[in-house]
């Protein structure tokens, strides 16, 4: 994006917001990597990472392209958190991320940047790479810095963090 764009419902902003990726080593195959990561969210995904105020029931993702991945309180209300882009199990997940640069949800995705997941057999180890990416984060316009700086502190990050040790846990 350059200095003369402008994000759908955001600020211009100048130069482009490079993006920002966290990896993890899990000792598990790629299947196994990627069945915690999309159907045992709600096992791992940390309790502070929320989009509202109520307690959390589960975390859910629509396993195909144009299917929604959010969170379900036990009250029952939904918050979608994003659309998936790309579903290819076991390698590759991409989904926009409904969130505002202070941190607050978007309704749609006009604004919204994306998240990329992918998951990288090592060698004969039967471990798999596990990066998650930040992407198109100038979409979050005039905050767009702030988030990437937020974002960027060291690897793996709490979500990651919290992802690795579940995979640790059998189901």
């Amino acid at each position: 994006m350059t200095a003369s764009q402008t994000p759908a419902g955001g600020t211009p902003v100048s130069g482009t917001v490079e993006p920002v990726y966290k990896s993890v080593v899990v000792p598990v195959t790629a299947d196994t990597a990627w069945q915690v990561f999309t159907e045992r969210a709600t096992d791992w995904w940390p309790r502070d990472h929320r989009a509202g105020d109520g307690k959390r029931e589960e975390i859910a993702f629509e396993p195909w392209p144009g299917g929604r991945y959010f969170e379900r309180d036990t009250d029952g209300s939904v918050r979608v958190w994003g659309q998936i882009l790309a579903w290819e199990p076991p390698h590759r997940l991409l989904m926009t991320w409904r969130v505002n640069g202070r941190w607050e949800a978007i309704p749609d995705d006009t604004a919204a940047s994306e998240i990329e997941v992918t998951f990288t057999p090592q060698g004969r180890s039967g471990s798999t790479g596990v990066t998650l990416g930040h992407l198109s984060l100038h979409k979050h316009g005039a905050d767009a810095e702030a988030i990437r700086a937020a974002l960027d502190g060291p690897s793996p990050g709490p979500t990651l963090a919290s992802y690795a040790e579940a995979v640790k846990v059998p189901d």
